[in-house]
Protein backbone atom coordinates (compact mmCIF):
# COMPACT_ATOMS: atom_id res chain seq x y z
CA UNK A 1 0.00 0.00 0.00
CA UNK A 2 0.99 3.65 -0.44
CA UNK A 3 2.09 5.70 2.48
CA UNK A 4 -0.02 8.47 3.96
CA UNK A 5 2.13 11.12 2.32
CA UNK A 6 1.71 9.57 -1.12
CA UNK A 7 -2.03 9.37 -0.70
CA UNK A 8 -2.30 12.92 0.57
CA UNK A 9 -0.38 14.16 -2.44
CA UNK A 10 -3.14 12.94 -4.77
CA UNK A 11 -5.80 15.02 -3.00
CA UNK A 12 -7.50 11.93 -1.55
CA UNK A 13 -7.57 10.99 2.10
CA UNK A 14 -6.99 7.26 2.69
CA UNK A 15 -9.67 5.34 4.53
CA UNK A 16 -9.31 2.34 6.81
CA UNK A 17 -12.01 0.10 8.25
CA UNK A 18 -12.16 -1.30 11.73
CA UNK A 19 -11.47 -5.00 11.97
CA UNK A 20 -14.29 -7.44 12.43
CA UNK A 21 -14.61 -8.16 16.13
CA UNK A 22 -13.62 -11.75 16.81
CA UNK A 23 -13.50 -11.61 20.57
CA UNK A 24 -15.53 -14.04 22.59
CA UNK A 25 -16.97 -14.13 26.05
CA UNK A 26 -13.71 -15.24 27.68
CA UNK A 27 -10.18 -15.48 26.25
CA UNK A 28 -11.44 -15.17 22.69
CA UNK A 29 -13.89 -18.06 23.06
CA UNK A 30 -17.48 -17.61 21.93
CA UNK A 31 -20.47 -18.74 23.98
CA UNK A 32 -20.97 -22.01 21.99
CA UNK A 33 -17.27 -22.82 22.46
CA UNK A 34 -17.47 -22.20 26.19
CA UNK A 35 -20.57 -24.40 26.45
CA UNK A 36 -18.87 -27.24 24.57
CA UNK A 37 -15.66 -26.99 26.61
CA UNK A 38 -17.65 -26.69 29.85
CA UNK A 39 -19.65 -29.79 28.93
CA UNK A 40 -16.41 -31.68 28.25
CA UNK A 41 -14.90 -30.55 31.55
CA UNK A 42 -18.01 -31.55 33.54
CA UNK A 43 -17.97 -35.00 31.93
CA UNK A 44 -14.28 -35.49 32.74
CA UNK A 45 -14.70 -34.44 36.37
CA UNK A 46 -17.86 -36.53 36.83
CA UNK A 47 -16.24 -39.62 35.30
CA UNK A 48 -13.08 -39.11 37.35
CA UNK A 49 -14.96 -38.93 40.66
CA UNK A 50 -17.35 -41.77 39.86
CA UNK A 51 -15.11 -44.34 38.12
CA UNK A 52 -11.59 -42.98 38.25
CA UNK A 53 -9.24 -43.09 35.30
CA UNK A 54 -11.15 -45.92 33.66
CA UNK A 55 -14.32 -43.78 33.62
CA UNK A 56 -12.44 -40.96 31.94
CA UNK A 57 -11.23 -43.39 29.29
CA UNK A 58 -14.69 -44.87 28.70
CA UNK A 59 -16.28 -41.43 28.33
CA UNK A 60 -13.48 -40.05 26.14
CA UNK A 61 -15.53 -40.28 22.90
CA UNK A 62 -18.14 -37.95 24.38
CA UNK A 63 -16.00 -35.30 26.05
CA UNK A 64 -13.41 -35.59 23.29
CA UNK A 65 -16.04 -34.88 20.62
CA UNK A 66 -17.33 -31.89 22.57
CA UNK A 67 -13.83 -30.48 23.03
CA UNK A 68 -12.86 -31.01 19.39
CA UNK A 69 -16.08 -29.37 18.17
CA UNK A 70 -15.03 -26.22 20.02
CA UNK A 71 -11.65 -25.94 18.29
CA UNK A 72 -12.03 -27.49 14.81
CA UNK A 73 -12.89 -24.82 12.19
CA UNK A 74 -15.10 -25.54 9.16
CA UNK A 75 -15.98 -22.85 6.66
CA UNK A 76 -14.76 -20.00 8.86
CA UNK A 77 -16.69 -21.17 11.95
CA UNK A 78 -15.96 -23.58 14.72
CA UNK A 79 -17.81 -26.86 14.43
CA UNK A 80 -19.96 -26.16 17.49
CA UNK A 81 -21.05 -22.81 16.02
CA UNK A 82 -22.68 -24.66 13.12
CA UNK A 83 -25.07 -26.41 15.51
CA UNK A 84 -27.64 -23.54 15.75
CA UNK A 85 -27.59 -23.01 11.98
CA UNK A 86 -28.01 -26.70 11.18
CA UNK A 87 -30.72 -27.10 13.83
CA UNK A 88 -32.72 -24.21 12.40
CA UNK A 89 -32.23 -25.57 8.88
CA UNK A 90 -33.49 -29.03 9.83
CA UNK A 91 -36.50 -27.58 11.63
CA UNK A 92 -37.40 -25.51 8.57
CA UNK A 93 -36.95 -28.54 6.32
CA UNK A 94 -39.21 -30.65 8.58
CA UNK A 95 -41.90 -27.96 8.48
CA UNK A 96 -41.70 -27.62 4.69
CA UNK A 97 -40.46 -24.01 4.85
CA UNK A 98 -37.71 -24.45 2.25
CA UNK A 99 -40.15 -24.23 -0.65
CA UNK A 100 -42.75 -21.65 -1.55
CA UNK A 101 -45.49 -21.86 -4.15
CA UNK A 102 -47.91 -19.06 -4.92
CA UNK A 103 -51.49 -19.92 -4.01
CA UNK A 104 -53.33 -18.71 -7.05
CA UNK A 105 -56.87 -19.44 -5.86
CA UNK A 106 -56.38 -17.99 -2.37
CA UNK A 107 -56.29 -14.17 -2.47
CA UNK A 108 -53.86 -12.45 -0.12
CA UNK A 109 -55.01 -9.92 2.49
CA UNK A 110 -55.44 -6.42 1.14
CA UNK A 111 -52.34 -4.27 1.50
CA UNK A 112 -49.92 -7.17 1.96
CA UNK A 113 -46.92 -7.94 -0.23
CA UNK A 114 -46.87 -11.26 -2.09
CA UNK A 115 -43.49 -12.30 -0.67
CA UNK A 116 -42.37 -15.64 0.79
CA UNK A 117 -41.18 -16.40 4.30
CA UNK A 118 -41.40 -13.89 7.11
CA UNK A 119 -41.56 -11.10 4.51
CA UNK A 120 -45.20 -12.09 3.95
CA UNK A 121 -46.07 -10.00 7.02
CA UNK A 122 -44.98 -6.76 5.33
CA UNK A 123 -47.75 -4.25 4.66
CA UNK A 124 -47.87 -1.35 2.21
CA UNK A 125 -48.97 2.17 3.01
CA UNK A 126 -49.54 4.78 0.29
CA UNK A 127 -48.59 8.26 1.40
CA UNK A 128 -50.86 10.73 -0.40
CA UNK A 129 -48.63 13.75 0.20
CA UNK A 130 -45.33 12.43 -1.13
CA UNK A 131 -46.80 9.81 -3.48
CA UNK A 132 -44.38 7.24 -2.11
CA UNK A 133 -45.18 3.75 -0.94
CA UNK A 134 -44.12 2.92 2.62
CA UNK A 135 -43.51 -0.62 3.83
CA UNK A 136 -44.49 -1.48 7.39
CA UNK A 137 -42.76 -4.38 9.12
CA UNK A 138 -44.93 -5.40 12.11
CA UNK A 139 -42.26 -7.75 13.47
CA UNK A 140 -39.33 -5.33 13.43
CA UNK A 141 -41.60 -2.32 14.02
CA UNK A 142 -40.12 -0.30 11.18
CA UNK A 143 -41.52 1.83 8.37
CA UNK A 144 -39.47 2.05 5.18
CA UNK A 145 -39.41 4.29 2.12
CA UNK A 146 -37.15 3.92 -0.93
CA UNK A 147 -35.64 6.64 -3.10
CA UNK A 148 -34.07 6.17 -6.51
CA UNK A 149 -30.91 8.15 -7.11
CA UNK A 150 -28.45 8.74 -9.90
CA UNK A 151 -24.98 10.16 -9.65
CA UNK A 152 -22.27 11.55 -11.89
CA UNK A 153 -19.36 9.27 -12.72
CA UNK A 154 -17.21 9.14 -9.59
CA UNK A 155 -14.23 7.47 -11.23
CA UNK A 156 -13.96 10.08 -14.02
CA UNK A 157 -13.68 13.23 -11.87
CA UNK A 158 -10.45 14.56 -10.40
CA UNK A 159 -9.23 13.53 -6.96
CA UNK A 160 -10.22 16.78 -5.31
CA UNK A 161 -13.81 16.40 -6.47
CA UNK A 162 -13.81 12.77 -5.34
CA UNK A 163 -12.66 13.81 -1.88
CA UNK A 164 -15.38 16.45 -1.67
CA UNK A 165 -18.07 13.91 -2.61
CA UNK A 166 -16.75 11.40 -0.09
CA UNK A 167 -16.92 14.01 2.67
CA UNK A 168 -20.43 15.00 1.60
CA UNK A 169 -21.60 11.38 1.71
CA UNK A 170 -19.99 11.07 5.14
CA UNK A 171 -22.08 14.01 6.33
CA UNK A 172 -25.20 12.28 4.98
CA UNK A 173 -24.45 9.18 7.02
CA UNK A 174 -23.49 11.21 10.09
CA UNK A 175 -26.82 13.04 9.99
CA UNK A 176 -28.67 9.73 10.34
CA UNK A 177 -27.09 9.14 13.75
CA UNK A 178 -28.37 12.37 15.28
CA UNK A 179 -32.14 11.96 15.09
CA UNK A 180 -32.28 8.68 16.98
CA UNK A 181 -35.32 7.59 14.95
CA UNK A 182 -33.60 5.96 11.97
CA UNK A 183 -33.29 2.19 12.32
CA UNK A 184 -31.42 1.35 9.11
CA UNK A 185 -30.11 2.79 5.86
CA UNK A 186 -29.76 0.41 2.91
CA UNK A 187 -27.93 1.29 -0.29
CA UNK A 188 -28.58 -1.05 -3.23
CA UNK A 189 -26.55 -0.91 -6.43
CA UNK A 190 -28.00 -3.32 -9.00
CA UNK A 191 -27.10 -4.44 -12.48
CA UNK A 192 -30.09 -5.20 -14.70
CA UNK A 193 -30.46 -6.34 -18.30
CA UNK A 194 -30.79 -3.31 -20.53
CA UNK A 195 -33.84 -3.38 -22.74
CA UNK A 196 -32.32 -0.84 -25.13
CA UNK A 197 -35.16 1.64 -24.62
CA UNK A 198 -32.69 4.40 -23.77
CA UNK A 199 -30.81 3.97 -27.04
CA UNK A 200 -34.06 3.71 -28.98
CA UNK A 201 -35.44 6.90 -27.40
CA UNK A 202 -32.21 8.73 -28.20
CA UNK A 203 -32.40 7.56 -31.81
CA UNK A 204 -36.01 8.73 -32.09
CA UNK A 205 -35.12 12.19 -30.76
CA UNK A 206 -31.75 12.80 -32.42
CA UNK A 207 -31.45 10.26 -35.23
CA UNK A 208 -32.21 10.81 -38.90
CA UNK A 209 -34.24 7.78 -39.93
CA UNK A 210 -34.25 8.48 -43.67
CA UNK A 211 -34.23 4.79 -44.68
CA UNK A 212 -30.66 5.07 -45.88
CA UNK A 213 -28.09 2.31 -45.52
CA UNK A 214 -26.39 4.08 -42.59
CA UNK A 215 -29.67 4.69 -40.78
CA UNK A 216 -30.83 1.10 -41.24
CA UNK A 217 -27.48 -0.25 -40.04
CA UNK A 218 -27.51 2.01 -36.98
CA UNK A 219 -31.08 1.00 -36.14
CA UNK A 220 -30.22 -2.71 -36.43
CA UNK A 221 -27.21 -2.25 -34.16
CA UNK A 222 -29.39 -0.58 -31.52
CA UNK A 223 -31.92 -3.42 -31.71
CA UNK A 224 -29.23 -6.06 -31.23
CA UNK A 225 -26.88 -4.28 -28.83
CA UNK A 226 -29.51 -2.82 -26.47
CA UNK A 227 -30.84 -6.03 -24.91
CA UNK A 228 -27.30 -7.47 -24.73
CA UNK A 229 -26.10 -4.65 -22.48
CA UNK A 230 -26.74 -3.93 -18.84
CA UNK A 231 -27.64 -0.91 -16.79
CA UNK A 232 -27.08 0.13 -13.19
CA UNK A 233 -29.80 1.22 -10.78
CA UNK A 234 -29.18 2.66 -7.32
CA UNK A 235 -31.67 3.05 -4.49
CA UNK A 236 -31.41 4.19 -0.89
CA UNK A 237 -33.90 2.77 1.62
CA UNK A 238 -34.71 4.66 4.80
CA UNK A 239 -36.31 2.83 7.74
CA UNK A 240 -37.44 4.48 10.97
CA UNK A 241 -37.83 2.71 14.29
CA UNK A 242 -41.47 3.05 15.34
CA UNK A 243 -40.66 2.22 18.96
CA UNK A 244 -38.03 4.96 19.17
CA UNK A 245 -40.39 7.35 17.35
CA UNK A 246 -43.46 6.58 19.48
CA UNK A 247 -43.66 10.08 20.96
CA UNK A 248 -43.39 11.79 17.56
CA UNK A 249 -45.92 9.37 16.08
CA UNK A 250 -48.47 10.19 18.81
CA UNK A 251 -47.81 13.92 18.33
CA UNK A 252 -48.73 13.58 14.65
CA UNK A 253 -52.02 11.76 15.19
CA UNK A 254 -50.84 8.23 15.96
CA UNK A 255 -51.28 5.08 13.91
CA UNK A 256 -49.86 4.64 10.43
CA UNK A 257 -50.79 8.19 9.48
CA UNK A 258 -48.67 9.61 12.27
CA UNK A 259 -45.82 7.20 11.49
CA UNK A 260 -45.98 8.23 7.83
CA UNK A 261 -45.67 11.89 8.87
CA UNK A 262 -42.55 11.14 10.92
CA UNK A 263 -41.02 9.16 8.06
CA UNK A 264 -41.90 11.92 5.61
CA UNK A 265 -39.95 14.42 7.71
CA UNK A 266 -36.92 12.12 7.63
CA UNK A 267 -37.38 11.69 3.88
CA UNK A 268 -37.28 15.46 3.38
CA UNK A 269 -34.12 15.77 5.46
CA UNK A 270 -32.46 12.90 3.59
CA UNK A 271 -33.39 14.35 0.18
CA UNK A 272 -31.76 17.66 1.10
CA UNK A 273 -28.64 15.92 2.38
CA UNK A 274 -28.37 13.83 -0.80
CA UNK A 275 -28.62 16.89 -3.02
CA UNK A 276 -25.87 18.53 -0.99
CA UNK A 277 -23.74 15.47 -1.73
CA UNK A 278 -24.29 15.96 -5.50
CA UNK A 279 -26.58 12.93 -5.72
CA UNK A 280 -29.56 13.35 -8.04
CA UNK A 281 -32.80 12.34 -6.32
CA UNK A 282 -34.95 10.74 -9.02
CA UNK A 283 -37.95 10.46 -6.71
CA UNK A 284 -39.33 8.28 -3.97
CA UNK A 285 -40.56 4.95 -5.26
CA UNK A 286 -44.28 4.55 -5.78
CA UNK A 287 -46.11 1.25 -5.51
CA UNK A 288 -45.63 0.61 -9.23
CA UNK A 289 -41.88 1.32 -9.06
CA UNK A 290 -41.41 -0.94 -6.04
CA UNK A 291 -43.43 -3.70 -7.70
CA UNK A 292 -41.11 -3.60 -10.71
CA UNK A 293 -38.04 -3.73 -8.45
CA UNK A 294 -39.37 -6.75 -6.52
CA UNK A 295 -40.46 -8.52 -9.70
CA UNK A 296 -37.07 -8.14 -11.37
CA UNK A 297 -35.26 -9.29 -8.21
CA UNK A 298 -37.06 -12.65 -8.26
CA UNK A 299 -37.45 -12.84 -12.04
CA UNK A 300 -34.55 -11.01 -13.77
CA UNK A 301 -35.53 -12.26 -17.21
CA UNK A 302 -38.76 -10.25 -17.15
CA UNK A 303 -36.93 -6.94 -16.62
CA UNK A 304 -36.53 -6.25 -20.32
CA UNK A 305 -40.25 -6.74 -20.97
CA UNK A 306 -41.20 -4.53 -18.03
CA UNK A 307 -39.05 -1.72 -19.44
CA UNK A 308 -40.59 -2.08 -22.88
CA UNK A 309 -44.15 -2.25 -21.53
CA UNK A 310 -44.44 0.12 -18.54
CA UNK A 311 -48.14 -0.58 -18.11
CA UNK A 312 -47.80 -4.21 -16.99
CA UNK A 313 -46.27 -5.93 -13.97
CA UNK A 314 -46.66 -2.92 -11.66
CA UNK A 315 -48.97 -4.32 -9.00
CA UNK A 316 -47.53 -5.01 -5.55
CA UNK A 317 -50.15 -7.69 -4.92
CA UNK A 318 -48.62 -9.84 -7.69
CA UNK A 319 -44.99 -8.64 -7.62
CA UNK A 320 -43.67 -11.56 -5.60
CA UNK A 321 -42.33 -14.84 -6.96
CA UNK A 322 -44.43 -17.73 -8.18
CA UNK A 323 -42.05 -20.37 -6.81
CA UNK A 324 -39.02 -20.38 -4.51
CA UNK A 325 -36.82 -23.34 -3.60
CA UNK A 326 -34.04 -22.90 -1.06
CA UNK A 327 -31.05 -25.22 -0.83
CA UNK A 328 -28.07 -25.28 1.50
CA UNK A 329 -26.00 -22.72 -0.42
CA UNK A 330 -28.29 -21.16 -3.03
CA UNK A 331 -31.89 -20.24 -3.76
CA UNK A 332 -33.91 -20.69 -6.93
CA UNK A 333 -36.75 -18.38 -7.93
CA UNK A 334 -38.89 -18.08 -11.03
CA UNK A 335 -36.26 -17.86 -13.79
CA UNK A 336 -32.96 -17.57 -11.95
CA UNK A 337 -30.62 -19.12 -9.42
CA UNK A 338 -29.22 -16.86 -6.72
CA UNK A 339 -26.46 -16.99 -4.12
CA UNK A 340 -25.65 -14.37 -1.50
CA UNK A 341 -22.09 -13.53 -0.46
CA UNK A 342 -21.21 -11.70 2.74
CA UNK A 343 -18.35 -9.19 2.82
CA UNK A 344 -16.73 -10.68 5.90
CA UNK A 345 -13.58 -8.55 5.79
CA UNK A 346 -13.25 -4.95 4.66
CA UNK A 347 -9.79 -3.64 3.69
CA UNK A 348 -7.46 -3.91 6.66
CA UNK A 349 -5.00 -1.37 5.28
CA UNK A 350 -5.54 2.12 3.94
CA UNK A 351 -7.28 2.28 0.56
CA UNK A 352 -8.68 4.91 -1.76
CA UNK A 353 -12.40 5.82 -1.43
CA UNK A 354 -13.19 4.12 -4.75
CA UNK A 355 -11.86 0.75 -3.66
CA UNK A 356 -15.18 -0.98 -4.49
CA UNK A 357 -14.83 -0.15 -8.20
CA UNK A 358 -13.88 -3.73 -9.18
CA UNK A 359 -17.14 -4.98 -7.65
CA UNK A 360 -19.31 -2.17 -8.98
CA UNK A 361 -17.99 -2.33 -12.55
CA UNK A 362 -17.96 -6.10 -12.97
CA UNK A 363 -19.29 -6.78 -16.47
CA UNK A 364 -21.50 -9.66 -17.51
CA UNK A 365 -22.77 -10.48 -14.01
CA UNK A 366 -26.23 -9.76 -12.66
CA UNK A 367 -25.66 -8.82 -9.04
CA UNK A 368 -26.90 -6.55 -6.29
CA UNK A 369 -24.43 -4.89 -3.95
CA UNK A 370 -26.27 -4.03 -0.72
CA UNK A 371 -24.73 -1.93 2.05
CA UNK A 372 -26.65 -1.85 5.33
CA UNK A 373 -25.89 0.97 7.76
CA UNK A 374 -27.27 0.80 11.30
CA UNK A 375 -26.90 4.17 13.07
CA UNK A 376 -25.91 4.08 16.72
CA UNK A 377 -26.86 6.89 19.08
CA UNK A 378 -23.93 8.77 20.58
CA UNK A 379 -24.68 7.71 24.18
CA UNK A 380 -25.13 4.07 23.23
CA UNK A 381 -21.99 4.14 21.08
CA UNK A 382 -20.00 5.59 24.00
CA UNK A 383 -21.24 2.84 26.30
CA UNK A 384 -20.43 0.14 23.75
CA UNK A 385 -16.93 1.50 23.20
CA UNK A 386 -16.25 1.69 26.95
CA UNK A 387 -17.48 -1.87 27.37
CA UNK A 388 -15.40 -3.11 24.44
CA UNK A 389 -12.29 -1.34 25.74
CA UNK A 390 -12.80 -2.81 29.22
CA UNK A 391 -13.20 -6.31 27.76
CA UNK A 392 -10.04 -5.95 25.68
CA UNK A 393 -8.02 -4.79 28.67
CA UNK A 394 -9.46 -7.60 30.80
CA UNK A 395 -8.68 -10.23 28.14
CA UNK A 396 -5.12 -8.93 27.87
CA UNK A 397 -4.73 -9.17 31.65
CA UNK A 398 -6.07 -12.74 31.68
CA UNK A 399 -3.70 -13.76 28.88
CA UNK A 400 -0.72 -12.29 30.73
CA UNK A 401 -1.71 -14.17 33.91
CA UNK A 402 -1.78 -17.55 32.19
CA UNK A 403 1.33 -16.81 30.13
CA UNK A 404 -0.39 -16.54 26.74
CA UNK A 405 1.43 -14.39 24.21
CA UNK A 406 -0.35 -11.23 23.10
CA UNK A 407 -1.10 -11.37 19.39
CA UNK A 408 -1.04 -8.49 16.93
CA UNK A 409 -4.75 -8.76 16.07
CA UNK A 410 -5.79 -7.95 19.65
CA UNK A 411 -3.46 -4.94 19.68
CA UNK A 412 -4.86 -3.73 16.35
CA UNK A 413 -8.44 -4.16 17.58
CA UNK A 414 -7.65 -2.11 20.68
CA UNK A 415 -6.24 0.60 18.42
CA UNK A 416 -9.46 0.57 16.39
CA UNK A 417 -11.50 1.08 19.56
CA UNK A 418 -9.35 4.04 20.58
CA UNK A 419 -9.74 5.59 17.12
CA UNK A 420 -13.53 5.14 17.19
CA UNK A 421 -13.65 6.72 20.63
CA UNK A 422 -11.64 9.69 19.39
CA UNK A 423 -13.92 10.10 16.36
CA UNK A 424 -17.00 9.95 18.56
CA UNK A 425 -15.55 12.57 20.88
CA UNK A 426 -14.88 14.78 17.85
CA UNK A 427 -18.59 14.67 16.94
CA UNK A 428 -18.66 12.01 14.25
CA UNK A 429 -21.38 9.36 14.10
CA UNK A 430 -20.94 5.64 14.56
CA UNK A 431 -22.57 3.22 12.13
CA UNK A 432 -22.43 -0.56 11.89
CA UNK A 433 -21.93 -1.47 8.24
CA UNK A 434 -22.73 -4.81 6.62
CA UNK A 435 -22.13 -5.68 2.97
CA UNK A 436 -24.01 -8.32 0.98
CA UNK A 437 -23.65 -9.32 -2.67
CA UNK A 438 -26.55 -11.20 -4.26
CA UNK A 439 -25.48 -12.91 -7.50
CA UNK A 440 -28.05 -14.14 -10.05
CA UNK A 441 -27.76 -16.33 -13.15
CA UNK A 442 -30.12 -18.41 -15.34
CA UNK A 443 -28.40 -21.75 -14.57
CA UNK A 444 -26.37 -23.27 -11.75
CA UNK A 445 -23.23 -23.46 -13.92
CA UNK A 446 -23.49 -19.79 -14.87
CA UNK A 447 -24.11 -18.94 -11.21
CA UNK A 448 -20.90 -20.68 -10.14
CA UNK A 449 -18.98 -18.83 -12.85
CA UNK A 450 -20.49 -15.51 -11.78
CA UNK A 451 -19.61 -16.18 -8.13
CA UNK A 452 -16.01 -16.91 -9.14
CA UNK A 453 -15.93 -13.58 -10.99
CA UNK A 454 -17.29 -11.71 -7.98
CA UNK A 455 -14.81 -13.40 -5.64
CA UNK A 456 -11.94 -12.35 -7.90
CA UNK A 457 -13.29 -8.78 -8.02
CA UNK A 458 -13.53 -8.77 -4.22
CA UNK A 459 -9.86 -9.72 -3.99
CA UNK A 460 -8.99 -6.78 -6.25
CA UNK A 461 -11.06 -4.56 -3.94
CA UNK A 462 -9.05 -5.80 -0.91
CA UNK A 463 -12.16 -7.43 0.54
CA UNK A 464 -12.97 -10.98 1.60
CA UNK A 465 -16.33 -12.53 0.76
CA UNK A 466 -17.93 -15.69 2.09
CA UNK A 467 -20.89 -17.59 0.76
CA UNK A 468 -23.64 -17.71 3.35
CA UNK A 469 -24.72 -21.22 4.26
CA UNK A 470 -28.08 -22.37 5.56
CA UNK A 471 -29.69 -18.92 5.40
CA UNK A 472 -29.85 -18.06 1.72
CA UNK A 473 -33.55 -17.15 1.66
CA UNK A 474 -33.25 -14.62 4.45
CA UNK A 475 -29.98 -13.30 3.05
CA UNK A 476 -31.55 -12.90 -0.40
CA UNK A 477 -34.35 -10.79 1.07
CA UNK A 478 -31.77 -8.60 2.81
CA UNK A 479 -29.39 -8.37 -0.13
CA UNK A 480 -31.67 -8.10 -3.17
CA UNK A 481 -34.85 -6.43 -1.91
CA UNK A 482 -34.66 -2.72 -0.96
CA UNK A 483 -36.82 -3.25 2.13
CA UNK A 484 -34.24 -2.86 4.93
CA UNK A 485 -34.55 -6.50 5.93
CA UNK A 486 -32.15 -7.93 8.49
CA UNK A 487 -30.51 -11.37 8.75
Amino acid sequence: MHTDAALTGTGLTPVQFSRLTKRGVLLGLSLPQLIALGFALVMIVSALYSSGASGVAWTSPFWGSAALSAVIPIGGRKLVEWVPIMTKWMLRAARGQLTYRRRILHPRPAGSLALPGDAAALREWHDPESGAVMIHDPHEQTLTAIVAISHPAFALVDHGEQQRRVQSWGRVLASTCRSGRIARIQVNERTLPDSGTGLAEWWERHGSDDDSWAANTYRDLIDRAGPAGERHATTISLAIDLNASARQVRANGGGMRGAATVLRNEMTALSGALRTADLIVSGWLSAADLAAALRTAYDPAVGVELDRHPGVGRDLATAGPVAVTETWDRIRTDTAHHAVLWISEWPRSQVYPGFLAPLVFTNGVLRTLALHYIPVRADQAARDLRKKKTELISDAHQRSRIGQIEDASATAEYGDVLKQEADLTAGHGVLRATGLIAVSAPTVYELDAAIATIEQAAIQASCEVRRLIGQQAQAFAAGSLPLCRSI
